[in-house]
């Protein structure tokens, strides 16, 4: 009997293996064969609501400096038509608005998340897929029903490549991951097959990118990710269209692969797990401020236990001793580690520092876009409090995320007294939802900022997008 050749053997496993449906495929095809009339209802409800939420972040941003600097450095340079600037009625080219618009989107920390993949994929695949809409043409279901595979892609990516792992690398998820979200968004728009959208998802992969070195010295660049991953996958589903071919084991491949590169924990099998069963999307958190959703269960925390002082102290912030917070680990690190965060010198710093957050919060009893003022960030009172706070990695709590994002806060009185709560869940996450009045005032007061008097008028606009023949001009 002739023995087996092992190589043979070799050969024939990797054959069969590559024979087998990708998970990459199975997500493909979801999105080329998905419908509107495919959407349960709850989905359809909630997608107008997420376009509503990221283009009032948007367009709340739009007096930015920094903005409005690259705004005109890109205007200068592209000179294109078929692309609008959200909030400023100028014209440029596809590419260049998605650009733009994603950086907006991305300025105020007012985007929403992914708790389970810590990504803000709106921030990128809501500007790429209105670009791309208004270039085809499409009715407003055409761009929802694109934008919820956006959504389905971004998370269930980010899912993939480990969550905790993917962050302690110092990889951005929003960046890595945001641009698979563009490229199905887009390719969905475009009306691409099976086999193209697997090119684009391949060709938006193998321009992942986006790294967290920016918190080390407060640089300003973060918007530069969301804005990056929104024209890679744009340009990757219309090089899809062009006949142009990318990687389909552009996740799991042994030799280039992002989940060995970018992770120590992934799974292949949450790309197409759930598809049309579990909408990602109906899992999104929202975020009432606007700072990192890591600081938000501090100021939660923080600011339930101001009203207990409150109600027997006037001014909370002179009679707190001590303020100790414990949270999970990826949120410790983020926000409570370097420098920036613990002594913050700017904006930026103050949005990713803890400490800060939660002084402003028992100083000022909200944290809102004034709290992050260089006049505040710079305030003694806040500073001397700052340096109260105690902030360390909970082993428990960390066992719990990214399924819940929670932290505890104790604060010890000078009187001896001592407050504490858990903050299992932050405000605006699936499990502690905000009110309908609640969404439509953020929007609103965000959307005034660009367009006065008019701010009901186009929040209604967005919502009915369903029912539009073409989108609005914004």
């Amino acid at each position: 009997m002739t023995p087996k050749d092992p190589k043979s053997t070799l050969r024939k496993e990797e054959k069969e293996r590559f024979m087998e449906k990708s998970k990459m495929r199975k997500l493909a095809e979801f999105i080329e064969k998905l419908s509107w009339d495919d959407l349960p209802e709850e989905v359809k409800t909630t997608v107008s609501f997420r376009v509503l939420d990221l283009i009032s972040a948007a367009l709340g941003a739009v007096n930015d400096p920094q903005i409005k600097k690259v705004k005109a450095s890109y205007l200068e340079r592209n000179n294109g038509t078929g692309g609008r600037i959200w909030g400023s009625g100028e014209e440029t080219d596809i590419s260049t608005a998605a650009f733009i618009n994603a950086m907006l989107a991305h300025t105020l920390e007012l985007d929403d998340v992914h708790p389970a993949s810590k990504t803000h994929g709106s921030a990128s695949l809501i500007p790429a897929a209105w670009s791309c809409a208004k270039y085809v043409h499409a009715s407003g279901k055409e761009f929802l029903t694109a934008v919820v595979c956006g959504y389905e892609t971004v998370s269930r990516i980010g899912m993939a490549l480990g969550v905790t792992s993917h962050r302690k690398k110092g990889w951005h998820a929003t960046a890595t991951c945001g641009g698979f979200g563009c490229a199905a968004a887009c390719g969905k728009l475009l009306g691409l097959n099976a086999d193209e959208l697997i090119s684009a998802l391949g060709m938006a992969g193998t321009q992942s990118f986006g790294r967290w070195a920016f918190l080390g010295d407060g640089s300003t660049c973060k918007v530069l990710h969301p804005a990056r991953a929104a024209v890679n996958g744009l340009d990757a589903a219309f090089l899809a269209k062009t006949g142009m071919t990318g990687p389909e084991h552009i996740l799991e491949a042994e030799d280039g692969g992002l989940l060995s590169a970018m992770s120590d924990a992934g799974d292949i099998g949450k790309v197409s797990e759930g598809l049309g069963t579990k909408w990602e999307i109906l899992h999104m958190d929202m975020k009432p401020y606007p700072c990192c959703r890591s600081a938000h269960c501090a100021i939660d925390g923080t600011l339930r236990i101001r009203k207990i002082i409150m109600e027997e102290f006037e001014d909370p912030a002179e009679v707190v001793k001590k303020i100790e917070i414990r949270t999970y680990e990826v949120g410790y690190k983020q926000c409570a580690v370097s420098d920036g965060c613990l002594h913050p010198k700017n904006t930026m710093d103050a949005k990713f520092s803890t400490p800060f957050c939660t002084a402003a919060a028992l100083v000022y009893g909200k944290v809102t876009g004034e709290e992050f003022k260089q006049s505040v960030v710079e305030n003694p009172k806040v500073r001397k409090l700052m340096e109260k706070v105690q902030v360390t990695a909970d082993e428990k709590i960390s066992a719990e995320y990214p399924a819940h994002w929670g932290c505890s806060v104790k604060m010890i009185l000078n009187t001896g007294r001592v407050l504490e709560t858990e903050v299992k869940d932050p405000a605006g996450s699936a499990d502690s939802p905000l009110t309908r009045e609640q969404i439509l005032g953020k929007a609103e007061s965000l959307i005034k900022i660009s367009y006065p008097e008019k701010e009901k008028q186009i929040a209604g606009e967005v919502l009915d997008l369903a029912e539009a023949d073409q989108l609005p001009e914004l």
